[in-house]
């Protein structure tokens, strides 16, 4: 996840839906349902739609959520332990200030 993040960073947002959509790893349309929701909320908050080139992703980060731990049988009456792990994407988008 981070990963692909990292490809998005400081990019202008019709680039970085772009690069989302022809990305080859999963997680790419995770993070673009979140992109497309925060240029949604900006549009929303400044009562305008935004013009092509106008919006940038200024700050993106993944943190570590709620781990779901599972036990999976193993030989002779043990137990091995699996960790379903997710994470919180955080997506801010604004104009270049200048």
């Amino acid at each position: 996840m981070r990963y692909v993040v990292d490809l998005i960073r400081g990019m202008e947002v019709n680039r970085a839906l772009g690069t989302l959509r022809f990305s080859s790893k999963a997680a790419s349309a995770d993070v673009e349902k979140v992109l497309r929701s925060a240029i949604a909320n900006w549009e929303q908050k400044n009562e305008r739609k935004a013009d092509d080139g106008e919006l940038f992703v200024t700050r993106v980060f993944v943190d570590c959520g709620p781990t779901l731990k599972r036990m999976r049988p193993a030989p002779q009456g043990r137990g091995y332990r699996i960790r379903k792990r997710s994470n919180h994407i955080t997506l801010f988008v604004d104009t270049k200030k200048e």
